[in-house]
């Protein structure tokens, strides 16, 4: 293909500056041409049709003079930096016409193939008004993205010809997680729970350790008046304690190749990330220390303890692009680096794949040490084709056969949960869309219970 050719090719394609004929004119051309034909059996002369054909001609370019000149054309992307990923974002395209001539225009923007593309835009805009055309799109893909341009048409008065231009407004977004259940328990806690039952406990005044006995002050609190101080002095004492520290969770996610298993909606490392971010909102609306790492092969990711809701936003930046990796993961890095980093006593939260970590005898070993100073809990996601196999009705010799694998499959993994129960090491699954509940729910029961 030539380079002249090419360029003729990306105006037709919406990809160029350049003029392009509409589907008028060509309809046009047509009807004209038709006309000719027949006149030309009736005798008409060539001078006659030469003139039809230059008043068309100068009708044409006439009609190109009252389309306003690129330069008098202003127009900018809005959009947010940060996007969702998996839900309806919003984003809008401000075209400013600062010239007499009205326009028909249209206006497509240069989105990443895992966008939804809404386009084109369409909008009729009068001289010397602006308007705003917004749409509404859902990203696919966590990541990075720059998008680096606008295609734009504009037909002219009579609608003959149609100019083009790419408008260089370039803008980068980062899609990042779906925070939606996330959003969901910062603004109500016990519905967002209601699934699994748990019931959020309020701390007991006085909770937290003791320090001292003085005068009560106005504006104590008199459920900490120390009656049996008081009845001695003579004088209303008050006892005195310090403010409870926020305990640690450490948040391990795993992007080895198993957590690539596409589900109903995603695949499990969508699924686990989700519920971690959840998991951390939860953790830090109480006041807790949370740290997260993600891993496969090696570590890729460390966040370090951080306290306070402003670190929600730290742990997103650090953990939105991470993606599923080609390799198994390797348990004995992470604990190894797990002992490295935190000294403090915390809960350690893994997602990954029960069924693969069942089996991995190094990381027992390790967890054994571990669970001496940490409290280790592993969350999974429920296999359905399994328990669908296990649930069907056997028809034949080669379903019998399958139903009776996975049932033995079910087996050897409750006989292997219980025998890492027994080294105090809790593992538990649930469904896909409760995820996040189960883990915060786990969170908070463990938390109630004082169990760090």
């Amino acid at each position: 293909m030539t380079k002249s050719f090419k360029s003729l090719w990306d105006q037709f394609l919406f990809r160029d500056k350049g003029i392009v004929p509409t589907f008028r004119f060509v309809l046009l051309i047509l009807a004209l041409s038709l006309a000719l034909v027949v006149l030309t059996w009736f005798g008409a002369s060539w001078a006659f049709i030469l003139a039809v054909n230059t008043s068309v001609l100068l009708l044409s370019l006439l009609d190109l003079s009252f389309s306003p000149k690129r330069k008098h054309l202003s127009i900018e992307r809005i959009i947010d930096e940060e996007l969702e990923r998996g839900v309806h974002n919003e984003a809008e395209v401000t075209i400013h016409n600062q010239s007499a001539f009205r326009i028909t225009v249209k206006v497509i923007d240069h989105f990443p193939m895992t966008f939804d593309r809404p386009f084109p835009l369409k909008s009729k805009v009068s001289g010397k008004q602006k308007v705003s055309l917004g749409y509404s799109f859902v990203a696919h893909q966590r990541g990075d993205y720059t998008l680096p341009s606008l295609h734009v048409r504009y037909k002219s008065w009579l609608g003959i010809w149609e100019k083009q231009m790419k408008v260089e407004v370039e803008s980068h977004v980062r899609v990042i997680p779906d925070l939606t259940e996330s959003r969901q328990f910062l603004k109500d806690a016990q519905r967002f729970l209601l699934y699994e039952g748990t019931r959020l406990k309020k701390r007991r005044a006085g909770a937290g350790e003791f320090t001292q006995i003085r005068p009560y002050v106005v504006g104590d609190d008199v459920r900490k008046i120390n009656w049996r101080q008081t009845a001695k002095v003579q004088e209303l004492m008050t006892n005195e304690y310090e403010p409870e520290q926020g305990k640690f969770m450490t948040i391990l996610i795993d992007c080895g190749r198993m957590m690539g298993v596409e589900l109903d909606e995603h695949n499990r490392l969508e699924r686990a990330l989700e519920a971690a971010i959840t998991v951390a909102a939860a953790a830090l609306k109480r006041g807790d220390h949370v740290a997260v790492i993600a891993f496969s092969k090696e570590v890729h990711v460390y966040v370090p303890p951080g306290k306070g809701m402003p670190h929600l936003q730290t742990i997103l930046k650090e953990i939105y692009y991470i993606q599923v990796e080609g390799y198994e993961s390797n348990y004995t890095a992470v604990f190894q680096h797990l002992q490295m980093v935190q000294s403090r006593r915390s809960l350690l939260l893994l997602f990954s794949d029960v069924s693969t970590f069942l089996y991995e005898e190094a990381a027992l070993h390790y967890l054994q040490r571990l669970r001496k100073e940490h409290l280790f809990l592993m969350i999974g996601i429920e296999d359905r084709v399994v328990d669908d196999v296990t649930k069907s009705a056997p028809e034949d010799l080669m379903t019998t056969m399958v139903k009776s694998m996975a049932q033995k499959h079910i087996l050897d993994k409750v006989r292997e949960l219980k025998r890492w129960e027994r080294q105090g090491l809790q593992m538990i699954e649930a469904p896909e869309e409760h995820l996040a509940t189960t883990a915060v729910s786990q969170y908070i029961h463990i938390m109630n219970r004082g169990l760090l």
